[in-house]
């Protein structure tokens, strides 16, 4: 029986446990893109230079390739990518092409959720700041400002008056592939806002997750998230409403058998809001962290779907437990020095990821890439959990040496 082909789309460290799920189900992985150096192709079959925003570029590969199937887990400038060569070639697809785009593309996506009667926060996309500094008058401040094409929080500036959007602009556009950025109301929250995977099958929902996103104040830059727990600060009727739009959302799209990275909270008026859906799975390891909440496999399940293997085991599954995730990051740029937990909080550690050593280089928290690894870490109770997320740095302290 020929052994199935997996290619994967970058080469970050999360897709560290995608390719474990491959090999053990007994798929060749290959890799590619433009940083040879990357974590991920030391333990792919075989790895290829090839540019992940190139679409023609991967799709001669994986003709060439003959693969079965292809994905862009927790890598979203290949997402559009993935679906590009899905139907070119005829692969199993998570949704169809245009649709994907719609999803990858922040201005796209506010004007399609506005068109179909979604709550969607004021928006409009601007291809210059002379452009987006025309149009002041409409601005209803605060709003935040953002590349339409960036992830990991690259790019983005929360701007409360007119003296900071020129910067703000200079910076969204500096990350953004298609100088193209979107200036949107800032929808202030209830609680926290939840960023998280979820699983549809055949286009229906089979598994939905909220969490409780949480950021570092005194980061450089502090609406990168810097930890999640499970469950979330929405009520069971919010999470309700929020999965019954996401469904008709899906539905609207024609998506198909996918995993989803999933942004969303509920405003200060009361309505729930998507802000985000990527036929991806996230990233900070969150899928991971809700295979350790739940027991639920989103990994294997996203790898079987890519090359067209039943998917079979998805379901809801409550917590167990109360979990959260630190992600782990310096205040300042230097050299790592040490990770110190507290005392108290060290029963509580089910995984300590730790990706630098002592005296390796590491950058103040701007963007998602600056993260130096994870802490799992679970509670009995509500109460403890959220004693803990309130006030983080006083249990986890990384330690950093001046250069």
């Amino acid at each position: 029986m020929r052994q199935k082909k997996l290619l994967l789309l970058g080469g970050l460290r999360y897709l560290l446990p995608v390719i474990e799920a491959a090999h053990k189900l007994g798929y060749h992985v290959i890799t590619c893109d433009y940083i040879p150096d990357n974590i991920a192709h030391k333990y792919s079959d075989e790895y290829h230079n090839v540019s992940i925003i190139d679409k023609e570029a991967v799709l001669a590969l994986a003709r060439r390739l003959q693969i079965d199937g292809i994905m862009s887990f927790a890598v979203d400038p290949g997402v559009v990518t993935a679906a590009y060569v899905q139907e070119q070639m005829g692969l199993p697809a998570f949704g169809p092409y245009e649709s994907v785009c719609i999803l990858q593309n922040k201005d796209r996506f506010r004007n399609f959720l506005t068109q179909h009667g979604f709550n969607v926060p004021k928006a409009k996309g601007f291809s210059s700041i002379e452009e987006a500094l025309s149009e002041t008058y409409w601005y209803p401040w605060p709003v935040i400002v953002k590349p339409t094409d960036a992830a990991g929080s690259k790019g983005v500036t929360r701007v409360d008056c007119l003296r900071e959007l020129k910067p703000a602009l200079e910076y969204a556009f500096e990350h953004s592939m298609s100088k193209r950025v979107i200036v949107e109301e800032f929808i202030e929250k209830q609680g926290c806002s939840s960023d998280t995977d979820s699983f549809s099958v055949d286009g229906e929902l089979k598994f939905v997750s909220y969490s409780a996103q949480r950021f570092d104040a005194d980061a450089a830059n502090p609406y990168t998230p810097s930890a999640y727990s499970w469950p979330s600060t929405f009520t069971a009727e919010q999470e309700a409403e929020l999965t019954s739009e996401l469904q008709r959302l899906l539905k609207l799209l024609g998506m198909r058998t996918s995993i989803y990275n999933v942004e969303t909270r509920i405003g200060l008026n009361g309505k729930p809001y998507i802000m985000e859906v990527s036929p991806r799975g996230g990233g900070n390891r969150l899928a991971e962290m809700l295979r350790f909440a739940t027991g639920v496999d989103l990994i294997t399940n996203a790898v079987r779907a890519a090359v067209g293997d039943d998917v079979t085991d998805i379901e809801q599954q409550p917590y167990k437990g109360h979990w959260a995730e630190v992600v782990l990051h310096a205040e300042q740029e230097g050299k790592f020095a040490a990770l110190k937990i507290g005392d108290e909080y060290k029963s509580h550690v089910v995984e300590t990821d730790l990706w630098v050593s002592k005296g390796d280089p590491v950058h103040a928290f701007v963007g998602a890439n600056d993260a130096i690894g994870t802490l799992v870490v679970k509670f009995d109770t509500k109460e403890s959990l959220i004693s803990a997320m309130s006030d983080i740095c006083k249990w986890v302290t990384v330690k950093v040496e001046k250069k």
